[in-house]
């Protein structure tokens, strides 16, 4: 790894410097931005001390909906536009199942799609949010902050494009990575100022074990969350039609991820969860709000066991959406390729689906318990509400960071390979 970053810093690799920095650039306006109060908001009267099941949103937004900043609704609206739009071609709509057969084509016309129905779940949004944390206002106030709101995600989709087109990465997705980052600081500092008491030198010492201990735990789970990510079940592939001399002798596979569906099965159990709380925050009926936070939030036995059979549920969703097992076996039956011991057609099929539910049953799981660590960790702890260990923020920045390394590591390979071939 070291010897990578000497080479982005080599003369030579002065335009891949470029990109980074202007990545960078990119991410501190972004960090600005959730430092500027949406104008005509008094954030004395504000009612997001306490967020509760809206953590996760502020997490990724940097502590944006928490000063209900410009913005707090970070990019989750787009996140979610994607999401449905991507349900939406699984033949349920058959305009969007013909889109997604018509190639660069209609991938171009899904993500203006996708971006027209995030601006119009921002808009929704916000309102929802304004009227939520903001007291006192008209409604004409309301509609004021769901449009500045709006604006706000609008501003961040177009940073996230730059940084997609001009830097390195995927913009959206390291402006929701650079969020969760930048709470980080403020966590620590509050656990070590929770575990390190200074009545006594003796109580000193048992905090900073404490804190070290709690540092180690922190780590250990990035480690396993990057164990996750990086695990895969490879399926051995040959061809009827190429000989062993043909291929160099070299085995042919596909790679399944143990985590095929990444971190999207948490965020769609999570959005399911704090669909009612939100509902609650907008009515503010106390007989309603009482049901919610007894039954169905995380932190209740009903609302827990929901939230991870969602994550389960989900998991095997959108695995199968995404790796369809009949199309993958008639696209190797297409090339002369089949599964050693394995007859092509329904024989594979059934191999496939068999392979992809044993190791989605696996990754759901490994889902499931770093989801609800932080849940679990708040029962237990006596710690403040947002210092987590654990969680959805921490699988999306492992995610991310690795495959921005991996681009990073790519177009410096790229390029060593560009000049090798000139010095020939």
């Amino acid at each position: 790894m070291f010897a990578k970053f000497k080479q982005i810093f080599a003369p030579q690799n002065k335009d891949l410097r470029k990109k980074i920095l202007f990545t960078f650039f990119g991410l501190f306006i972004f960090k600005l931005g959730t430092t500027i109060v949406v104008p005509g908001i008094d954030t004395d009267s504000l009612g997001t001390t306490n967020l509760g099941f809206l953590e996760l949103i502020n997490a990724m937004g940097g502590g944006a909906l928490e000063q209900f900043s410009i913005f707090a609704l970070g990019v989750m609206p787009y996140i979610s536009a994607s999401i449905i739009v991507q349900l939406l071609q699984m033949d349920i709509i058959p305009y969007f199942s013909e889109l997604s057969k018509q190639g660069g084509t209609g991938r171009t016309k899904l993500n203006q799609i996708t971006r027209y129905l995030g601006i119009i779940l921002a808009f929704i949004q916000g309102y929802f949010f304004s009227f939520a944390f903001v007291s006192n206002g008209t409604p004409t106030d309301y509609l004021t902050y769901a449009l500045i709101l709006t604006a706000g995600t609008a501003l961040l989709l177009w940073i996230g494009d730059q940084i997609t087109a001009k830097g390195v990465g995927n913009g959206i997705s390291l402006i929701i990575m650079a969020g969760i980052i930048a709470t980080l600081p403020n966590m620590f500092m509050e656990a070590f100022n929770s575990l390190i008491v200074t009545t006594s030198t003796q109580a000193m010492v048992l905090g900073i074990i404490k804190f070290a201990l709690f540092v180690l735990l922190y780590i250990g789970i990035i480690l396993g969350v990057v164990y996750i990510e990086g695990a895969e079940r490879r399926l051995p592939i040959q061809y009827a039609n190429r000989s062993t001399t043909m291929v160099g002798q070299k085995q042919n596979y596909i790679p399944f991820k143990l985590n095929s569906a990444g971190v999207i099965p948490v965020i769609f159990a999570s959005a399911i969860i704090t669909i009612p709380g939100i509902i609650a925050q907008v009515i503010k009926k106390d007989g309603f709000t009482l049901f919610v936070s007894k039954y169905l939030s995380q932190t209740s036995f009903t609302g827990f066991v929901l939230y991870i059979i969602c994550i389960f549920g989900f998991a095997y969703f959108y695995t199968f959406f995404q790796l369809k097992p009949k199309e993958l076996a008639d696209n190797l039956s297409k090339n002369g390729g089949y599964i050693p011991g394995i007859r092509p057609g329904d024989e594979t099929v059934k191999y496939v689906s068999k392979v992809l539910k044993r190791i989605t049953t696996v990754g759901a799981f490994s889902l499931a318990v770093i989801a609800a660590l932080p849940i679990l960790f708040g029962m237990i702890s006596t710690m403040p509400t947002s210092v987590r260990v654990g969680g959805t923020g921490l699988l999306i920045v492992v995610g991310v960071a690795l495959e921005t390394y991996k681009q990073i590591d790519s177009e410096l390979a790229t390029r060593s390979f560009t000049r090798g071939r000139k010095r020939r």
